[in-house]
């Protein structure tokens, strides 16, 4: 019986992250390698292809054993002509992504499928992650900014020319904090992992001799995403304060969402999840006054971390 071998890239502004799956997306090996983001596309998907080469070598098989391959990639991304059209953090501008991968790889252009890295994310853990067997979900990242993804019956949300499920471009408190996006009060500003140090640099600033100052040697440069929560469980009011706002603000979002979509599951991921329960039980007797009716929505936290993107990619190919 023929072994089917899928490849994942996850193309990231930081780093490429690349896995070969099996036909259930289990991830056989993988490895990455910086992106260095102000080069140019040929150049990145040269060290796409090089990667992806030596991770084939290391279970021994070649690119003629790859059933098919998937890129996940910031910014607009269409999956039909599996151009990315624009991307600010990597620079790309109507890049023909597929191309260039098929012309290094052998693969044929219709064995590749391109796509968001927020949608496929989401789709990696439908297929196999914490949403699996689930009819519908939604699923945040809370990371530099809030990235989603909205699955339904395999099927994911792209909204008119492939711009949509924008979720951290919702707003939230209109005429709030500015957005990088230039809208006032989005979801992204008030509950990405960029906010919540925003947010807790901001008490840091408003107070003094707060455990969140000990433990950062009253250097503010020092504060990180970590720092509320971790002054929060050893008895710091302040940083309780701004656990308690940040956590206002996400339940607020997250109940939006619910309202709109009604999935049967709603995935958090993002480092700010490993809080664990200190996010998660809060937050739940937050959101459940807010959603309309009663609450028929699974809140979850995401379970594959880093390597969603990449089984999402595979999963998108697979289906090419």
């Amino acid at each position: 019986m023929k072994k089917y071998y899928n490849i994942g890239v996850d193309l990231g502004g930081t780093n490429i992250a690349i896995g070969i799956t099996d036909e259930n997306y289990k991830i056989l090996v993988k490895g990455s390698v910086p992106t260095l983001a102000k080069r140019g596309g040929e150049a990145i998907t040269a060290d796409m292809a090089a990667l992806a080469e030596k991770l084939c070598g290391e279970i021994g098989i070649s690119f003629s054993d790859i059933s098919s391959a998937g890129i996940a990639a910031p910014g607009t991304v269409n999956p039909e002509t599996k151009i990315i059209e624009y991307s600010n953090n990597i620079k790309f501008l109507n890049f023909p992504i597929a191309d260039e991968f098929s012309s290094r790889t052998g693969i044929p252009k219709d064995k590749i499928a391109v796509g968001n890295d927020a949608n496929l994310a989401a789709l990696g853990e439908y297929v196999a992650g914490a949403a699996k067997g689930s009819h519908s979900a939604v699923m945040i990242t809370l990371g530099t900014g809030v990235g989603g993804g909205v699955i339904t019956d395999g099927k994911i949300l792209t909204g008119h020319k492939f711009g949509g499920a924008e979720l951290g471009h919702t707003v939230i408190e209109y005429g709030g904090r500015q957005c990088t996006c230039g809208r006032r009060g989005c979801f992204e500003a008030y509950c990405s992992a960029t906010a919540l140090v925003a947010m807790t640099r901001e008490k840091f600033e408003q107070t003094s001799g707060t455990l969140m100052h000990k433990m950062c040697g009253g250097d503010i440069s020092k504060v990180g995403g970590k720092t509320a929560f971790a002054a929060m469980k050893n008895g710091d009011a302040a940083g309780a304060e701004v656990v308690d706002k940040y956590i206002g603000y996400l339940a607020c979002g997250i109940a939006n969402l619910i309202n709109i979509f009604q999935p049967e599951t709603f995935l958090i991921g993002g480092g700010v999840c490993n809080e664990g329960d200190n996010l998660l039980k809060p937050l739940m007797k937050l959101i459940e006054p807010q959603v309309y009716g009663s609450l028929k929505t699974t809140v979850a936290i995401a379970m594959l971390g880093n390597d969603a993107g990449i089984i999402g990619a595979a999963a998108a190919s697979a289906a090419e």
